[in-house]
C-alpha cells in the first residue's frame, strides 16, 4: 500500500508538471519515464533494503526537484544531486516490465540542473544509459527548453548590460557557476543551514510530543522498544502513536500479550522474521486487534522456528543460524519458517558430513534470491536456500578463517564507530547524529573521522544524518553524503 501511495504521488507530481510544460503531454511524459520506474522503483527492490531505502530517499528528492519546476516564476533552481540502484536489464527481451533482471544492479549518481521537464526527462534516461528513442515518437520537441523555438511561456531573455547596469544577478551565470563548482560540505551548509534551523525549531513541539507518547506507551504496554521501518516524518509518527493509543483505551484486553515485545510500524502486518510485532500503517484498527489477539499463536511458531535454526545449526557443524534486520528483507514469521524448514529438509537429504561444533562461534543467514554463497565484510555467511550442499560445504570450509578474522574485525569496527559517533556529537555540539542503515560501519567511521579534522560551527543543535547525498529533511534534519568533499 505504502508503495503504490509512492507510486501514486510520483504520477501526480508528474502530470502536474507536464501540464504546466507546453512541451510535453501528460500521456506522453509518463511513458517517457516508465523505463527509468520499472529500472529503480524500490518494490523491485525487496530482497535488498539498503538499495531500496536509497532510492526511496532519491524520489523523494526527485519530487521536490519536480515540485519546484512547476511552480510558476521558479527561478531559483539549485542543482540537485542524486543516486539510484539502477536493475541491469536483460540483453533480449522488448517488453519494459520484462527487460530488467533481479539478479544485478548498479549505482549511478547524476546531478539535476535542468529547468523545464522534457530536458529534466531526457537527462534522467540519458544518465541511467536507458533509451530515448521512444521520445523521438512521441509528438514533441525533444531539444532543451532553452534551446526550443516557440514562443509560448518564454522567459524575457535580459542583454548582460542589464544585470551589470541594475546589479541584479545575473540567473544563466549563477547556473553556469553552480555547475562548474562542485558541491562541496562547506559551501552546502552555508546555504542551507538556515532552512534546517527553521524546520528544526518548527519541529521541536513535534518531536517532544513524540517521546512522551513513545514513553507512555512503552511504560503502559511494557514494550522492549517502539521503532519505525522507514524514515518518516515526526509528524507521521505522532499520528501512529496517537492511534496505538486510541486502540489501547477501546480494546485493553487485547494487548496483554505484548510485554517484553518490540512494536514496529511498518508496511504490513504481523509478526516479523525477528519477533517483533509489526503494525501495517496503512492498516485499520480491526487488523491490528486480530494481530494482537493471534500473539499467543505466534509465538508458538516463534518456538518452533528457534527449534529449526537450532537443528540446522547441528546440522552445519554447530554454526549459528542468525537473521540480521538492517541486512536483511522484512520478512514475516511464517514466510522465515518457510525458508528455515525447506532448507533443513534439504539439509537432511544430503548428510553433509560436518564435525559436531567445527564451525562454533561462526555465523550465517539465508538468503532466497542468491545463487551463490558469499562471506560478508562482518564475519558472517550468507547460504542461498538453492545452494548445492556439496558447493556449501566446501565454501565454509574454505572461509572459515577469514570469517573469524572478520566478525574479530566486525567487534573492533563497531567500537571505533561509536567512539567516532560520540566524539563528533560532543565536538560539534550536535543534538543527534546518526546514519541510514545503507551506510556501512566503514563509511561512517570515514566519514566522522574527516569530519573531526573541520571546523563546523553551522552543526551545534542540529540532529545529523550521514546519508548518501545532500539533503534538508521536513523536520530539519541535515543529511550530507558519507563521501563528502
Amino acid at each position: 500500500a505504502f508503495c503504490y501511495f509512492t507510486r501514486l504521488c510520483l504520477e501526480k507530481v508528474l502530470v502536474q508538471c507536464i501540464l504546466q510544460s507546453r512541451n510535453l503531454s501528460g500521456a506522453d511524459a509518463i511513458n517517457a519515464l516508465r523505463p527509468f520506474y520499472f529500472a529503480v522503483h524500490p518494490d523491485f527492490f525487496g530482497q535488498h533494503p539498503k538499495e531500496r531505502e536509497v532510492n526511496e530517499n532519491s524520489l523523494k528528492r526527485l519530487n521536490g526537484y519536480l515540485e519546484n519546476l512547476q511552480k510558476p516564476g521558479f527561478r531559483s533552481f539549485k542543482p540537485t544531486q542524486l543516486t539510484f540502484y539502477v536493475r541491469e536489464r536483460e540483453p533480449n527481451s522488448s517488453n519494459v516490465q520484462e527487460s530488467f533482471s533481479t539478479s544485478g544492479f548498479r549505482a549511478v549518481s547524476f546531478t539535476l540542473h535542468t529547468r523545464d521537464l522534457l530536458s529534466t526527462v531526457l537527462d534522467i534516461l540519458n544518465s541511467c544509459s536507458l533509451s530515448t528513442e521512444h521520445i523521438r515518437s512521441l509528438n514533441v520537441n525533444s531539444q532543451p527548453h532553452k534551446e526550443a523555438k516557440s514562443t509560448l511561456n518564454r522567459p524575457i531573455k535580459w542583454d548582460k548590460t542589464y544585470y551589470s547596469f541594475t546589479g541584479f544577478k545575473d540567473p544563466e551565470e549563477e547556473l553556469e557557476q553552480a555547475q562548474r563548482v562542485e558541491t562541496t560540505l562547506i559551501s552546502w551548509l552555508d546555504g542551507n543551514e538556515a532552512s534546517a534551523v527553521k524546520k528544526l525549531k518548527k519541529s521541536l513541539p513535534l518531536r517532544k510530543e513524540l517521546e512522551r507518547l513513545k514513553f507512555e506507551l512503552s511504560h503502559q504496554l511494557q514494550l522492549s522498544d517502539i521503532r519505525w521501518q522507514r524514515s518518516w516524518g515526526i509528524a507521521h509518527r505522532c499520528s501512529q502513536l496517537h492511534s496505538l493509543g486510541r486502540l489501547v483505551q477501546q480494546r485493553p484486553e487485547v494487548l496483554k500479550n505484548v510485554k517484553g515485545r518490540t512494536v514496529v510500524f511498518t508496511d504490513r502486518s504481523g509478526m516479523s522474521a525477528a519477533g517483533h510485532i509489526m503494525l501495517g500503517t496503512m492498516d485499520v484498527h480491526h487488523h491490528w486487534t486480530k494481530i494482537f489477539e493471534r500473539l499467543p499463536n505466534y509465538y508458538k511458531l516463534q518456538k518452533r522456528l528457534l527449534f529449526l535454526e537450532d537443528r540446522i545449526s547441528q546440522l552445519l557443524g554447530g554454526i549459528q543460524v542468525i537473521y540480521i534486520e538492517e541486512l536483511q528483507p522484512l520478512l514475516t514469521l511464517e514466510e522465515y519458517y518457510e525458508i528455515l524448514d525447506n532448507f533443513y529438509n534439504k539439509l537432511c537429504d544430503s548428510r553433509l558430513p560436518f564435525h559436531p561444533r567445527s564451525l562454533r562461534g561462526l555465523q550465517m543467514i539465508l538468503e532466497s534470491d542468491r545463487y551463490a554463497p558469499s562471506l560478508h565484510e562482518f564475519g558472517h555467511f550468507t547460504i542461498p536456500t538453492v545452494c548445492d550442499p556439496a558447493t556449501l560445504q566446501w565454501f565454509i570450509f574454505a572461509k572459515a578463517q577469514e570469517a573469524r578474522e572478520n566478525l574479530k574485525r566486525k567487534e573492533e569496527m563497531m567500537i571505533t564507530e561509536k567512539e567516532l559517533i560520540d566524539t563528533s556529537t560532543e565536538k560539534f555540539s550536535l543534538d543527534r547524529l546518526y546514519k541510514e542503515p545503507s551506510v556501512s560501519s566503514a563509511q561512517m567511521i570515514d566519514c566522522c573521522k574527516r569530519l573531526l579534522e573541520e571546523s563546523l560551527p553551522y552543526l551545534q543543535g542540529m540532529h545529523l544524518c550521514i546519508s548518501h547525498f545532500y539533503s534538508v529533511l521536513q523536520d530539519g534534519d541535515l543529511c550530507i553524503p558519507w563521501n563528502w568533499k
